[in-house]
């Protein structure tokens, strides 16, 4: 399994703000192990914090804008896409003003500089959004719309189209994030002439510049009105001589499309752990891309915990014989068939439901349903395999059930079912009791859970 990361060091980036004008310096250092991304105001008294969560977007025009109370901190999507493509889990992020630096218009430097300090492996393992069936967020009436689809890494596509004859329709692709460093994090922002005067009279872009975005002149404007146009924007006139890019080469062709997809990346970092799954994205926008990051956040609040990933054909970790020499249960009682994952702190076990087993001739004979006690037995007897199997001498120790609190049945378990339990330790073993909470899924659905307390008990004693 993966373990999360953080940076080796901190890192200070110094530039100007895109919609403040304001010189910023940015501060990113490391963090403990689940603590995400933290971003703290240091411009203000008492220093206060936004966590980089989908729940605390406020705004979307030309960048997405996190607000938390009176507190908000803008242009961040630039900044998360390089920690979350190169994997960074954890760090806190200080600010000394109300949005991050533009610097060039992309990620660059933020990926330079995450190299250059290093990368931090620590202890706990990541925790993946696994997507285990089709998401789509639709924006209402526009074509803009960003779906997910199962797959074993995450991965990006994305397609944009203007109405301009500078840029009409780009396709781009990223298969492998370790691509990201080169092919997506040099990705500059890009903005139409024609929507730069608009923009201020929003009160946006009071720092953009010819240095920080490829500007697009695809409708033919006068002499005359370009250089008003500049001057409203206190930078000088360039001049131009057809239509065209304003104020530089594309790094690649397709270098809009790309950066469309750095700004997707950014936005759906907002999730707060790294996706294992495609995205599809057409029409991108802030917009669009955060509000499938919040569709997502209330997905994984309603299921409160990380769906395991179970495929029926892989090897597993531990078959029936080698579950029998670590627990006493036997047929009919014995409630694991496999166990197909463990990690430092939580256990996969699996349990097919068939029909001819004896719970079935009472429970009922007329609509065979799984008891619910069986399924709580069935999560004790994983958690007990997830204890006795870091012992040297397993058949020296039994595990009893002390405790059960907060139990709850939300889905019917029938013949047919697989059951798939994840057994999480809550907290540190202390002379032989461990704190668990178990879940047990049906497909992609919790059909129960509880809180446990277990007793180790030495047999000889």
């Amino acid at each position: 399994m993966a373990k999360q990361t953080t940076l080796k060091s901190s890192f200070q980036l110094t530039g100007k703000g895109l919609h403040t004008g304001l010189k910023i310096i940015l501060t990113i250092k490391p963090a403990a192990e689940n603590t995400g991304y933290i971003i703290r105001r240091i411009d203000l008294e008492g220093h206060p914090e936004i966590p980089a969560l989908a729940d605390y977007v406020d705004k979307t025009t030309r960048g997405t804008v996190l607000k938390k109370g009176e507190i908000q901190v803008s242009t961040v999507e630039h900044g998360l896409a390089a920690l979350y493509a190169m994997g960074i889990d954890n760090c806190i992020i200080e600010v000394d003003a109300p949005e991050f630096p533009i610097l060039d218009g992309s990620a660059k430097y933020y990926v330079e500089k995450i190299n250059e300090v290093g990368i931090q492996t620590q202890n706990q393992e990541k925790d993946f959004f696994v997507v285990k069936e089709k998401m789509t967020y639709q924006l209402p009436n526009s074509p803009s719309s960003i779906t997910l689809l199962p797959d074993d890494a995450f991965s990006v596509q994305t397609l944009i189209g203007y109405d301009s004859p500078i840029l009409s329709n780009q396709y781009a692709i990223l298969d492998n994030m370790s691509n990201f460093a080169t092919e997506i994090a040099p990705c500059r922002t890009f903005v139409f002439v024609r929507e730069l005067e608009p923009l201020l009279k929003m009160n946006l872009i009071k720092g953009g510049d010819l240095n920080n975005a490829v500007v697009i002149y695809d409708k033919q404007i006068s002499e005359v009105e370009l250089q008003r146009i500049a001057e409203v924007m206190n930078q000088p006139c360039p001049h131009v001589a057809s239509l065209g890019y304003l104020n530089t080469n594309l790094l690649f062709n397709n270098e809009p499309a790309r950066h469309k997809m750095l700004d997707i990346i950014g936005d759906l970092a907002l999730i707060g752990k790294p996706i294992k799954g495609r995205v599809i994205a057409v029409h991108p926008g802030h917009s669009t891309n955060t509000a499938l990051a919040k569709q997502i956040r209330k997905e994984m609040k309603r299921q409160d915990v990380s769906l395991p990933l179970y495929t029926p054909d892989a090897t597993p970790l531990m078959d029936t014989n080698q579950i029998k020499k670590l627990l006493p249960h036997r047929y009919p009682f014995l409630l694991v068939d496999k166990v197909v994952e463990i990690s430092d702190n939580y256990i996969v076990g699996v349990k097919n439901i068939t029909a001819n087993e004896v719970q079935f001739l009472g429970h009922f004979p007329q609509e065979s349903v799984m008891p619910g006690v069986l399924i709580i037995e069935a999560m004790a007897q994983t958690a007990g395999l997830f204890v006795l199997n870091s012992l040297k001498d397993a058949s020296a120790f039994s595990t009893y059930l002390l405790k059960l609190d907060n139990v709850k049945f939300r889905k019917k378990v029938v013949p047919g079912d697989v059951l798939v339990m994840k057994v999480l330790l809550t907290s540190p073993i202390r002379r032989g009791v461990s704190n668990i909470k178990g879940y047990a899924f049906v497909g992609n659905k919790i059909a129960a859970e509880a809180e446990m307390i277990a007793q180790l008990t030495d047999n000889k004693k």
